[in-house]
This record gives structure tokens, sequence and C-alpha cells, in this order.
């Protein structure tokens, strides 16, 4: 925050109606921003309770708006408004990137339905052909339209475009998968870091003195270390209470009889309660030797370290990225806010770090995936999955012994 000296420097006189006036604008900063992230945090909640649809289509709209504004962004700073085909080209390779990810996503998630039309298994087929063919289409594009007193210029927006490719679409595109995992997925990685956010600035409010990094002078260590701890505490209660429902911690599958999503399982071991022995150390100053937890909870304590110790860089990298362009913030969307990408540029990062650990340390094979694809087989090769299937039930003595007879 801002500093108000009661003393005037040396020589010079003190004007209370300066001080006055710049508390009130202080002051009524303070207050946008603050009615906004409320209504922002409602919104959020809503959207939540209309479900994994409303969730993609957020999603979707969010990744549209932040590539706007970068794109924007290297229009003007580039003064590309002589080249041409520059802005249809960087929209048409949004258009084709986007159908890369969301058809590989739709033939993964939803392979039985896609069957059922003709028209769709042509497309699922040969998904990847079509998005390179699409590609080839606007590079081919991009080379035709080079006009020589423009080459540099040129190339430097067309990699522009795919960078920012690379960083929206790309990383949105993770968001999406974490949700399919269960919602639990996408709800606290993004809550972490709406409370960092948060906590953070209060602490560096109240607290702050020791600047913590020169892209960002406003940012404090007090800022940093206070908004750790409260965003670790916040993790761990909020993985608590949503660790109870289905409609949380299931992933996000496909009624074959309604054709819409579903949310129903038997909840995975991490989200059941366990009980775990505390350290001698820990058991001697509390007089606890055990306590009960799911094992999510432990989990949080790993998003949320990432997400306030890490997670925070992201926001630099976007300070660094503001001030090479010499521009105070992606845009204007959100009074006292800046752009959607001033909102989000922590959330890509803390998408990717929960798409890799979910990969590395969480996944394990998902029936309901497993279950689309193989409805995707041919009957004969469905068949011999069944018999080998039974097979091995049946040596493990998991087949009941009717069942074994009726064979």
């Amino acid at each position: 925050g801002l500093t108000f000296p009661l003393v005037p420097p040396a020589g010079e006189s003190f004007n209370l109606s300066l001080y006055s006036n710049d508390l009130v604008i202080l002051w009524k900063n303070y207050w946008i921003r603050g009615v906004l992230s409320l209504a922002m945090i409602s919104g959020f909640f809503l959207i939540i309770y209309m479900g994994p649809v409303a969730l993609i289509l957020v999603v979707m709209t969010v990744q549209i708006k932040c590539f706007q504004e970068i794109i924007t962004i290297g229009y003007r700073v580039y003064h590309s408004y002589e080249l041409p085909w520059f802005r249809t080209l960087s929209w048409y390779f949004l258009i084709c990137v986007n159908y890369f990810f969301y058809g590989e996503t739709v033939a993964d998630y939803f392979g039985a339905l896609v069957q059922r039309e003709e028209p769709l298994q042509f497309l699922a087929r040969y998904h990847r052909f079509i998005s390179f063919a699409l590609y080839l289409a606007g590079f081919c594009m991009f080379v035709l339209s080079l006009v020589k007193k423009h080459y540099r210029l040129q190339f430097y927006m067309f990699a522009w475009t795919h960078v920012t490719l690379l960083i929206v679409v790309t990383q949105s595109h993770l968001v999406i998968q974490n949700l399919f995992e269960g919602m639990i997925w996408f709800i606290v990685p993004i809550s972490i870091v709406i409370c960092n956010d948060i906590m953070a600035y209060l602490f560096g409010f109240f607290f702050g003195r020791t600047p913590l990094i020169k892209l960002s002078p406003k940012k404090t260590w007090e800022g940093f270390i206070g908004g750790f701890f409260a965003t670790v505490v916040f993790g761990f209660i909020l993985a608590y209470l949503l660790s109870q429902f289905q409609y949380f911690v299931c992933p996000v599958g496909v009624n074959s009889e309604t054709n819409g999503f579903t949310v129903e399982c038997e909840p995975s071991d991490i989200f059941v309660m366990h009980e775990y022995t505390l350290p001698a150390v820990v058991q001697n100053t509390l007089r606890w030797k055990t306590v009960n937890l799911y094992p999510f909870q432990i989990h949080s304590i790993f998003l949320s370290s990432f997400g306030s110790l890490i997670g925070p860089f992201g926001g630099f990298f976007a300070s660094g990225f503001k001030r090479a362009f010499k521009i105070k913030d992606f845009a204007n969307t959100i009074p006292g806010h800046g752009g959607i990408m001033d909102r989000f540029d922590c959330q890509y990062l803390m998408a990717t770090f929960t798409h890799v650990y979910i990969g590395s340390f969480i996944r394990g094979p998902n029936p309901s995936k497993v279950l689309q694809q193989l409805l995707m087989l041919r009957p004969e090769q469905q068949l011999s999955i069944f018999h080998t299937l039974h097979s091995q039930l049946r040596e493990r003595g998991m087949l009941p012994q009717a069942a074994a007879q009726a064979e």
C-alpha cells in the first residue's frame, strides 16, 4: 500500500488537502476492489453450484478473453496495424488449437457417445489428422501473407501468437483435465490462489515493511510469509470440508442413459477418513496419540505450499511482462483489478502443477474412462477382454461359486 508521511520534507509546507485527496482516492480504490472481489467470489460459488458444464464454459470464456488481451497488447506494442491477416490468423490458430485439445478430451471421456453418431465417428477417428491439416492451412496462409518490408515484424507476431497459445490455451486445457478428475481438484487449487492473493495483500497492508522483489515493489516479505501460513491453514480446512461430499470428489463421468454428466462413485481412498499416529514429539506436546484425517488434507498442504511459495512467481512473471511493454494492466475489464489475465496470472501455473501432481502421485486407472474405451472396441474384442477378465477374477477367487458353475 501507499504510505503518507506525517512530517513534510525539509523546505516544504504541509498540504493537508493534498493528503486528504490522496487518502480518499486510495480508500475509494480499495472499496472498488473489495466489492468486485466479493462479487467474483460469489459468482465462483454460483458456477460451482451449476456444475461441470458451467465450469467448462467459464474456463473457455476466460481462456478466450486472456488470449484477446495478450494479442491486443502485441498488436499495439508492435504497431501491427498494417500487417496483413495478423488478427485473423491469430484467432484462426486459437480455433485450431482448441479444436485439437477439446477434441482429444471428447474422444477420451465420451468415446461411447461419439460411437453412436456416424459423423462423429469419422471426426474422432481422424481427429489428429484433421487438426494437423487445419494448422497447416493456417501456416501456409501466414507464409503467403509475408510482405518484404514487414518480414521481421510478421515473424515477431507469429511467435507472439504461438507463445500466447502455449501459455493460455494449453494450461486452460489442463484446468479442464483437472476438473474431470473430480471437482475438488478444480476448486481447491483455484481457492488456494485466491486465498493467498487476499491474505498476502492483508498481511502486507497491515504489517508490510520489507520489500520482496523489485518487479513488484508493493510486495513484502511479511505479506509473502503471512500469506503462506494462512493459505496452508485455509487449504487444510477446505480439503476437509469438500472431501465429505461425492459431488466434489468423484471424477466427472458420463451417464450413458441420459447422455449427461454424472459425479457419482465410490470415493477413492484419499477421500476416506484414516487414522494416523502422530510423531512422539507431537504426542508429548499435545497429549494426542492419533488423529483422523482425509489423506487429501495432506495433499492439500503440498498444493497450498506450491500456491503460496511458487504460485506468486506467475504474478511476478506477469509484472515483468507488463513492465517490459510499459503497461499497467493487461486490460481494464474489471475496475480496480485490470484485465482477466491480471486475475489469472497465478492460476495457470497452479493448474499446471496440479495436473502434474495428479499424474505423478494420485491418478490410477479411471474406471469410467476405461469403460468408455472398451465400448469403442469391436464386439469380438470386447468378448475377448470379457473372457480374459472373467478368468483372472475366477483365479483370484473373486467370483461367486454360482457364477463359475454357470460358466
